[in-house]
């Protein structure tokens, strides 16, 4: 979102980048006053209340101003940075005389350059085919990049030669093609100082892969690197309010552990919650997980008993549909959901999450195992989209990782129901009409009584102990 102040200075606003909020923290700055940024270039990472994104500027020139330091919170729509187009440098900021290559030889007239093609709107991890994936040069920086002279009757490529200096972001690869990269690994070779234009991709379509950037790294870290230019020095973000006393320290609340406080007490005083409880021997399911890990279907993905309780849940709801629906307030309806949006619970450094496997229903165990891998790196990785937590269903949240045996689970707003794992332990337990250790665990589902009435939700929780005391009825049942 851009808007034009004068003929030659832009300004980006802050997207709508979660599909309705209205605001979102700056985290962190990736580019100074002063720089040059290109069409598609990373410029900053934001927190909305559902997660980190990395934001792209839609044009080229040089950064004039910041206009928030980080760990501001920025409604929708603010200008948050302006760009001088024509090139100039930004008021105020020190910028040291580029080096002018040699004039090229006489040759043919240069072709127009064609129209621009009409942008799509971006986010984490698209960026512009059409943009250059490297950034010029700082002001300042000396580039040595050799100038080589055309043959006689050849127009030069304007990445070739100009006459403004030696430029590092039109270049073609190997393969003869501009590089492709998404914004983050733009990012990493921008940090690491590596032109995207002389390394080889190995991603799908010739896209640039982290590990390409590190491989055209590695070659050169023998070399001595060349002193870097002093960094600009970073926006200062406000610190938190410390007590005279030094015996407390107040956290401003934001971001993603604002907007799950605010949920939770939606969801806690709106729906009426009802938690059932059921301990069960998994010993059998424990069993079948070992031998999974074996088997050939699962290579290269993970398997835990997070996995088989996923699956039983999605059994015990195909057996029980009325448990899979949402209350329709404004309209006094029920709607049932004729798919499942499986919701994994995942905390991180951020506050608590809840991304989900979308249709989750319709997958093989294999293609399940999968999806959990990809949910819970992404989550850890702090990289999950604003679209991977909307629309869940029912959800899983495992306490048991803590060593906790069960709880209360608050329903994630919107949904109907919450099933919470508690830890798995050798237990006592009463096999075959003999005491003998077992592998057991407390599992408790908490729904909300409008949409599911205590029969419903006692079979449901009954189901999901069947299968995990004897897995085999994930064939019989399913």
């Amino acid at each position: 979102m851009t808007t034009m102040t004068d003929a030659a200075l832009s300004e980006f606003k802050m997207p709508d980048v979660g599909e309705g909020l209205t605001e979102a923290e700056i985290l962190k700055w990736y580019v100074a006053p002063g720089d040059t940024v290109t069409d598609g270039q990373v410029v900053c990472e934001v927190e909305t209340a559902k997660a980190a994104v990395e934001l792209p500027i839609p044009f080229n020139g040089v950064v004039r101003e910041l206009r928030f330091p980080e760990g501001t919170t920025v409604d929708v729509g603010q200008v948050i940075i302006s760009v001088d187009e024509s090139g100039g440098a930004g008021a105020g900021a020190s910028v040291a005389p580029e080096p002018v290559s040699a004039p090229a030889p006489e040759a043919a007239p240069e072709p127009e350059p064609a129209e621009p093609q009409g942008r799509q709107p971006v986010l984490v991890g698209y960026g512009v085919a059409e943009a250059s994936t490297k950034r010029r040069a700082r002001r300042g920086e000396s580039v040595d990049v050799p100038v080589v002279a055309p043959e006689p009757g050849v127009v030069p490529p304007r990445s070739a030669v100009r006459n403004d200096g030696p430029q590092q972001e039109g270049g073609l690869n190997g393969h003869g093609v501009r590089p492709l990269a998404k914004p983050p690994v733009r990012k990493l070779a921008k940090d690491l100082g590596v032109d995207l234009a002389t390394v080889t991709p190995s991603g799908p379509d010739g896209i640039i892969t982290r590990e390409d950037v590190h491989a055209a790294v590695a070659p050169a870290a023998a070399e001595p690197a060349p002193q870097a230019p002093e960094a600009p020095a970073p926006v200062a973000a406000p610190a938190p309010v410390v007590g005279a006393d030094a015996r407390e320290t107040r956290v401003p609340v934001k971001g993603v552990r604002k907007a799950t406080a605010q949920a939770m007490v939606g969801s806690a005083f709106t729906a009426p919650h009802v938690t059932e409880f059921v301990t069960v021997d998994v010993t059998r399911t424990m069993k079948l997980v070992e031998e999974l890990k074996q088997d050939r279907a699962f290579e290269g993905l993970r398997v835990n008993p997070l996995l088989l309780i996923s699956k039983a849940l999605l059994v015990a709801i195909r057996r029980n549909p009325d448990v899979n629906a949402a209350w329709d307030e404004a309209n006094q309806e029920i709607v049932q959901k004729h798919y499942v949006n499986l919701g994994i619970a995942a905390a991180t450094p951020r506050g608590l999450i809840v991304p989900n496997i979308k249709d989750a229903h319709a997958k093989t165990l294999p293609e399940l195992a999968e999806s959990l891998g990809e949910l819970v790196s992404t989550a850890r990785a702090g990289k999950t989209s604003p679209g991977a937590m909307q629309g869940g269903t029912v959800t899983i949240t495992n306490v048991g990782v803590f060593g906790v045996d069960t709880g209360t689970p608050i329903l994630n707003p919107g949904e109907s129901a919450i099933l919470a794992v508690g830890a798995i332990k050798l237990q006592p337990w009463v096999h075959k009409g003999k005491v003998k250790p077992r592998q057991v665990t407390t599992l408790a589902l908490s729904f909300d009584h409008r949409l599911v009435d205590g029969e419903l939700g006692s079979k449901v929780l009954a189901d999901v102990a069947a299968i995990l005391e004897r897995p085999k009825r994930l064939l019989t049942w399913a």
